[in-house]
C-alpha cells in the first residue's frame, strides 16, 4: 500500500480505506526521499499496521504538508495530525525538562542519547510537558556541528560576530557565549537563510548537512559537539483514547524504547557516511587540544546557567540533568 503521500492524494485514498480500517495520519518536515521518511516513519507505519492487522492504516506526511515545522506539537494537540514528529525546542521554554538532553558534552552518539531521552520520558519526569498529547517515543540526533559558507572557523575568536543558525534557545544561549550571533529557525528554513547571506552558517548534526542539501552551500566544517535535538513522536490524545483495542494495542507495541534507539541509530549510520565523504570533498576542521577546552568551558557555562535557570523556575533543573547523565552511563553500558 501507498504510504507517502500529499494531502491532495490522502484525501483521494481516504475515501476508498475510511470504511475498512481506522486510519492514522503521521506528519513529518523530512522530504519523502529522506532516509528518516523510510526508516523512523514508513519503518514504524508497516510495523502498526502488521502488528493491528486490518485494524489500521497509517498514512505518512512529509515535507511540512500537514503542518510546518515548528507547529508540530500543536498540530498533533489539535488533531490536524493524527501523528507528529517534531521538535520540542522550536517552541521556546514550553519544555524546559526536554531540553537539558540538549546541552553540549552529555553523550556521543544518537543511539545513547536516544536511549537516555526515552529512560528520562519513562521515569516520569516529563509527563506534565506532554500532557495534552500521547508521546510514543522520543530521541536525539547525534550531536551537531558548526557549518559555515565562507570563513573558516578554527578558534573561539573566529566565532566572533558570525551570523548563526541556532535550532533552539538553549542552543542559541551557547552560541552566544562563544561570540556568535544566534538567529533562530527550523531547520527547513537554512537552505534559502545561507543563500540570501541572512546566516554565515548553522548548527546541524552531520546527517542533515546532507538531507537539507546545505553542503552545496558550505564547504567549512567545524568539528565541536555543540547540542544533540530532542525530538518527539506523539499523539493525539483523544485520537489515541479513541482507537480500537486491537488499533491501541498495536500503537503500544510500537512505542518507547525501540523505535527511540533505531531513530538515534539511524542519526549515527547517516551521519557517518556523510562526515566520510565531506572530508574528502569539503574543509572539515578539529580543533586543538587548547582550542577545545576554550570552548568546553564555555558550554560548561551554558549547561551550569541553563540548570541553574530551571532551578530558580522551581523545576528539578539539578535533579533531572544528574538524572540525564545517570542514564547515559545505563545506556552506553547497554548499547556498546
Amino acid at each position: 500500500m501507498i504510504k507517502t503521500l500529499t494531502v491532495a492524494s490522502a484525501l483521494a485514498l481516504g475515501m476508498t480505506t475510511a470504511g475498512s480500517a481506522e486510519t492514522l495520519r503521521y506528519a513529518h518536515f523530512m522530504s519523502a526521499s529522506s532516509w528518516q521518511n523510510q526508516v523512523i516513519f514508513e519503518d514504524w507505519a508497516a510495523a502498526v499496521e502488521d502488528a493491528a492487522g486490518d485494524a489500521l492504516d497509517v498514512q505518512v506526511f512529509p515535507a511540512q504538508t500537514l503542518g510546518k515545522a515548528a507547529a508540530g506539537y500543536d498540530n498533533a494537540v489539535a488533531g490536524i495530525a493524527d501523528v507528529a514528529w517534531t521538535v520540542p525546542g522550536y517552541t521556546a521554554g514550553r519544555f524546559p525538562l526536554s531540553q537539558i538532553i540538549e546541552l553540549p558534552g552529555l553523550f556521543d552518539t544518537g543511539a545513547v542519547g536516544s536511549c537516555a531521552f526515552q529512560k528520562l520520558y519513562d521515569s516520569g519526569a516529563l509527563d506534565e510537558e506532554y500532557e495534552e498529547t500521547h508521546i510514543l517515543f522520543v530521541h536525539t540526533h547525534d550531536p551537531g556541528h558548526l557549518h559555515t559558507a565562507d570563513k573558516v572557523v578554527r578558534t573561539l575568536d573566529d566565532m566572533k560576530g558570525l551570523k548563526l543558525r541556532r535550532p533552539t534557545q538553549v542552543v542559541g544561549d551557547l552560541l552566544t557565549g562563544l561570540g556568535a550571533e544566534p538567529i533562530g529557525m527550523p531547520a527547513p528554513n537554512t537552505y534559502e537563510a545561507v543563500q540570501r547571506g541572512a546566516i554565515d552558517g548553522y548548527m546541524l548534526p552531520w546527517e542533515s548537512v546532507d538531507s537539507f542539501r546545505l553542503d552545496e552551500l558550505t564547504e567549512n566544517h567545524t568539528v565541536f559537539g555543540f547540542y544533540a535535538l530532542a525530538f518527539i513522536a506523539t499523539m493525539n490524545k483523544a485520537k489515541y483514547d479513541a482507537l480500537s483495542p486491537e488499533a491501541r494495542a498495536a500503537v503500544d507495541a510500537n512505542s518507547g524504547m525501540k523505535w527511540a534507539v533505531t531513530a538515534g541509530a539511524g542519526y549515527d549510520e547517516a551521519g557517518a557516511k556523510v562526515l566520510e565523504r565531506l572530508r574528502a570533498e569539503s574543509t572539515v576542521i578539529e580543533l586543538s587540544d587548547e582550542e577545545r577546552a576554550k570552548w568546553m568551558e564555555v558550554a560548561r557555562k551554558a549547561s551550569d546557567a541553563y540548570v541553574t535557570s530551571l532551578n530558580e523556575q522551581g523545576l528539578p533543573g539539578t535533579e533531572t540533568y544528574e538524572a540525564v547523565k545517570g542514564y547515559v552511563s545505563e545506556c552506553e553500558a547497554e548499547l556498546n
